[in-house]
C-alpha cells in the first residue's frame, strides 16, 4: 500500500495525520473553556436559569472534546521517540523541559480542577465551583502557551548554544520560551481558538432555530456566538497580520511560498489571488494578481523590492504547492467569518438576528470553518518550515529515527484504523450532544434544593427569558 514512500515521507505522514487530528480538540476545547467560566458567571451573576441549561448543555461536550484531546496529544508524543528520535536527542535538552511545564502547570491544573467543575457544584458550592471553573479555563490557556512555546522555538529558535555532540544546550531561558515568533502565534492562536468555539456554538443555535425548536437558551447561544464572531474576526486578521510580518523577517522562505514568489520583485511584488503553481518551471500558472499590492501589505509600500524563491537554495525551498493553498483557504474563511459576523450585526440593528433564515443557513454552513482554518493555518505553518524541523539548523531528513518504511508504515495504517474508529465515535457522540436543545435533559433549576433554600421560585428565575 505505501510501496514507492520512503521512511521520512512516511513518518511526516504519520505525524501530520495525528497532529491534525490532536489540534482539532484543542482548538475548540481552549474556547470552550473560557465558554463555560461566562456562562457559570453570568449563572450566579443573574440566577437565570438559562445560563445553568447552557452551563450544562456545554460542559458534557467540553468533556468529551477534552478527553479525545487528551489521547490523542498523548499518542503524538511518543512518535517523537519512536519515528524522530535523532530530533528528540538532539532538541530534548530545549523541549523537553518546555513539555514537562506544560504537565506540571497546565495538565496538573485542568485534571485537578476538571471534575469538580463537572460534578461537583453541590458538593463545594457555588464559590468553588466558579473557582474550579475559572482555572481549568486558565489551565487550557497555559496549556497553549508551553506548546506554542516549544513550537514557535522550532520556527525561531534562540537562547541555545549547540554542543559538541550536535545537542541543542540551553543558555537563556528567557530567549527560549519568550523566541521572536512566540508573542505572534500565541496571539493568533488563542483568537482562533475562540473563533471556532464561537462558530460552533452558533452553528449549533442556528442548526435548531432551523428545525424549529427556538428557545431562550438557543437564542441566548447564537446572540453571543455571533457577536464573538463580530468582535473577535477583525483582532484576528489583525493579529495575522503581525505574525506574517514577523515570518517575514525570520522566515522569509515560507512567506515567498505562500504568496506563490518564485521570482524577486525589485519593483513591487503583486499580490497572487489564485493561481496553478508549476513546480518544474518554477511559476505560477493562470495566475490572477494585483499589481504591487503584495508589497503594501508586507511592506507597506508600493515599490518596495520584495526577494523571491529564486534568492533560496532549492533544497532549502518549502513544498509551495501546498503552503499556497492552505495559506489562501485560511485567508477566505477568515474573511468569509467576518462576513458573516457583520451579516449577523445588520440583523442585530434591523431587529431580525432571530427572524433570519439565511443567516441561520450560513452560521450552520460555517459552523465547522474554524477547524478548517486552523488545520489549513497549520499546514501552511509547518510545512512552510520545511526542510527543517528546527529551522535552518536541522533538516527534517537527518531527525528521522533508524526504522524501516514497512515499519513506519503498518504504524500510520493502524493509526488511520483505530482514529476513525475511536475519534470519529466521539465526534459522532458530540453531534449527538449539540442535536438536542438546551434544557431539554438534566434537573430543572426551580425544583433544585438550593434554589428554593435561597427564597427564589420558579417566578423570580424567568424574568427576561
Amino acid at each position: 500500500m505505501f510501496e514507492g514512500f520512503t521512511a521520512e515521507t512516511l513518518a511526516r505522514i504519520q505525524f501530520a495525520f495525528t497532529v491534525s487530528f490532536h489540534i482539532i480538540f484543542p482548538a475548540f476545547s481552549i474556547g470552550l473553556a473560557s465558554y463555560l467560566a461566562v456562562l457559570n458567571g453570568l449563572w450566579l451573576k443573574t440566577r437565570r436559569r438559562l445560563y445553568r441549561d447552557l452551563f450544562d448543555y456545554w460542559k458534557k461536550i467540553f468533556a468529551v472534546a477534552f478527553g479525545m484531546g487528551v489521547v490523542s496529544g498523548i499518542v503524538m508524543s511518543y512518535q517523537f521517540g519512536t519515528n524522530w528520535s535523532v530530533f528528540s536527542d538532539r532538541a530534548g535538552p530545549v523541549i523537553g523541559p518546555l513539555m514537562a511545564y506544560e504537565v506540571l502547570t497546565a495538565f496538573f491544573l485542568e485534571a485537578g480542577f476538571l471534575g469538580i467543575m463537572l460534578f461537583g457544584r453541590e458538593r463545594v458550592g457555588d464559590g468553588l465551583h466558579m473557582l474550579a471553573t475559572a482555572l481549568v479555563a486558565v489551565g487550557t490557556l497555559i496549556s497553549a502557551t508551553w506548546i506554542l512555546s516549544v513550537n514557535s522555538w522550532m520556527h525561531t529558535p534562540a537562547g541555545f548554544a549547540i554542543a559538541e555532540n550536535g545537542q541543542f544546550v540551553p543558555e537563556d531561558w528567557w530567549e527560549i520560551v519568550f523566541n521572536p515568533s512566540f508573542p505572534y502565534r500565541l496571539g493568533h492562536m488563542v483568537l482562533a481558538a475562540y473563533l471556532t468555539t464561537a462558530l460552533v456554538v452558533a452553528g449549533a443555535a442556528a442548526w435548531q432555530m432551523r428545525r424549529g425548536r427556538a428557545t431562550a437558551g438557543t437564542h441566548k447561544m447564537f446572540s453571543m456566538g455571533m457577536w464573538m464572531a463580530v468582535l473577535v474576526t477583525p483582532l484576528q486578521i489583525y493579529a495575522g497580520d503581525l505574525h506574517g510580518l514577523n515570518t517575514l523577517e525570520h522566515q522569509p522562505a515560507k512567506v515567498m511560498a505562500m504568496e506563490g514568489h518564485y521570482d524577486s520583485h525589485p519593483e513591487g511584488a503583486p499580490l497572487i489571488l489564485f493561481g496553478i503553481p508549476d513546480a518544474e518551471n518554477k511559476e505560477i500558472d493562470y495566475a490572477v494578481e494585483i499589481p504591487k499590492l503584495s508589497s503594501l501589505i508586507l511592506k507597506h509600500d508600493l515599490n518596495a523590492p520584495l526577494p523571491g524563491l529564486d534568492t533560496i537554495p532549492d533544497d532549502e525551498e518549502p513544498p509551495v504547492g501546498i503552503v499556497f493553498w492552505s495559506f489562501r483557504v485560511m485567508v477566505a474563511l477568515g474573511f468569509a467569518m467576518l462576513g458573516l459576523g457583520l451579516w449577523s450585526l445588520w440583523a442585530r440593528w434591523r431587529g431580525r438576528l432571530y427572524d433570519a433564515p439565511w443567516l441561520h443557513r450560513a452560521a450552520v454552513v460555517m459552523g465547522p470553518s474554524g477547524f478548517v482554518a486552523v488545520l489549513a493555518g497549520w499546514i501552511t505553518t509547518e510545512v512552510g518550515r520545511q526542510p527543517f524541523t528546527v529551522y535552518g539548523l536541522m533538516r527534517t531528513a537527518d531527525s528521522l529515527s533508524p526504522v524501516d518504511a514497512p515499519a513506519v508504515g503498518t504504524s500510520l495504517l493502524v493509526f488511520i484504523v483505530v482514529y476513525f474508529f475511536i475519534f470519529g465515535a466521539g465526534t459522532y457522540y458530540i453531534l449527538r450532544l449539540m442535536n438536542g436543545a438546551p434544557g431539554e435533559t438534566g434537573p430543572r433549576i426551580e425544583e433544585e434544593g438550593p434554589l428554593r433554600s435561597a427564597g427564589i421560585t420558579p417566578a423570580q428565575e424567568m424574568p427576561g427569558e
